[in-house]
């Protein structure tokens, strides 16, 4: 019996190929769009609107929750200890 055919654990999803990052960031609100041209980290289209939408249901505003992103960003580069390139 060759090894690991019966195996329980989870297996990897296989990236769709139909999937274009460039048509996934034109669909992504203008505001979310603009802050990303400016983010100092390499956000994927996806996890930026994941964490965007997350802070917008705690904002008020789109304004407040890219501030949000801003300090969720800010905290990943110090836990790289890395300083952001600039501040808005």
């Amino acid at each position: 019996m060759p090894a690991n055919l019966s195996s329980a654990l989870c297996r990897r999803r296989k990236a769709r190929s139909g999937r274009d990052p460039m048509t996934e960031f034109d669909r992504l609100p203008a505001d979310l769009r603009r802050w990303l041209s400016t983010a100092a980290l390499p956000w994927s289209p996806r996890s930026a609107l994941r964490a965007y939408q997350r802070a917008l249901s705690k904002a008020r505003a789109p304004q407040e929750a890219l501030a949000m992103l801003d300090a969720l960003q800010a905290k990943r580069l110090a836990r790289d200890g890395l300083a952001p390139r600039f501040s808005r």
